[in-house]
């Protein structure tokens, strides 16, 4: 079974034709459970989302913060598997129809096996797969896979990177670029920051793949801070945050799509392109 990577270009060419950003929510895989995952995140898809990322904890985060290290930490001592993230991966794109990506660092990939994951992911209705951590030098063995399979190769952009980096990392990635709007790790802030746009204009003079922008977005008004210069908004820790600060599954699940819907609204709300940055163009 092939991968979804035109359905994810098609849904952020949809976007686009709408004259705004898409939405992209994270959560871990297992958190707070694998059953109550699928659920948050099938209600971040029904409630605004258009994508989401599925998380594959990991012992080391070295992107996340301590919001999604714990969501990690809850989903590890619960005993995730790999197959545990590809069935949630399956379940919320059947739930949906959206598409679902994987974000997961090199080291359980390879581990599993590169052709393995990308077939068994592929055929669990994946979209592709963003790898934070993977060298684009050390990625030719990855990427062939994925392009058999059907699925995206997403790589992290950052403020700190230079324009020939840039063009080095989006000459072969596929399906949008992630960059990360600061230097730092993942979590919510008071303010994305200059930095994120000036990497955006950067990365698409490289590129016409989509940007992204992640780390630091956690309520409507970022989302349309970030949506006036962005082609993607992706939120994840605060998501989590609903979970963690939840009474019960019920009530972190009416939280987590109650956000959605605001930022949602969010994106949509800056989409008029008289209100974008001269020279930012989707």
């Amino acid at each position: 079974m092939a991968g979804n990577i035109e359905l994810l270009r098609s849904v952020l060419a949809q976007a686009k034709a709408e004259d705004r950003a898409a939405l992209v929510g994270y959560l871990p895989a297992g958190f707070p459970t694998v059953e109550g995952g699928i659920r948050a995140m099938t209600e971040m898809l029904d409630g605004g989302c258009d994508i989401v990322e599925v998380g594959l904890p990991h012992s080391d985060p070295v992107l996340d913060g301590p919001v999604i290290q714990t969501a990690d930490d809850i989903a590890l001592r619960a005993g995730i598997k790999i197959t545990d993230v590809l069935r949630t991966v399956r379940e919320v794109h059947a739930a949906t129809g959206a598409p679902v990506l994987c974000m997961t660092y090199w080291n359980p990939v390879d581990r599993y096996g590169t052709e393995r994951f990308a077939a068994d992911l592929a055929e669990a209705g994946g979209a592709g797969c963003i790898l934070p951590d993977l060298p684009v030098e050390e990625s030719e063995v990855w990427r062939k896979a994925a392009a058999q399979h059907g699925l995206a190769t997403v790589f992290v952009v950052a403020p700190s990177s230079r324009d020939e980096r840039l063009a080095k990392i989006t000459a072969v990635g596929s399906g949008f670029v992630y960059a990360a709007s600061l230097m730092g790790v993942t979590g919510t802030r008071e303010s994305v920051g200059r930095e994120a746009e000036d990497l955006v204009a950067r990365t698409r003079a490289t590129t016409d793949l989509p940007v992204c922008v992640g780390l630091g977005v956690s309520n409507a008004v970022q989302a349309a801070e970030v949506a006036r210069f962005a082609d993607g908004v992706i939120v994840g820790s605060a998501f989590v945050k609903c979970l963690l600060a939840a009474d019960d599954t019920d009530a972190g699940l009416a939280a987590v799509r109650t956000l959605a819907g605001q930022l949602g609204e969010g994106v949509r709300r800056s989409g008029a392109a008289g209100d974008r940055p001269a020279g930012i163009a989707r």
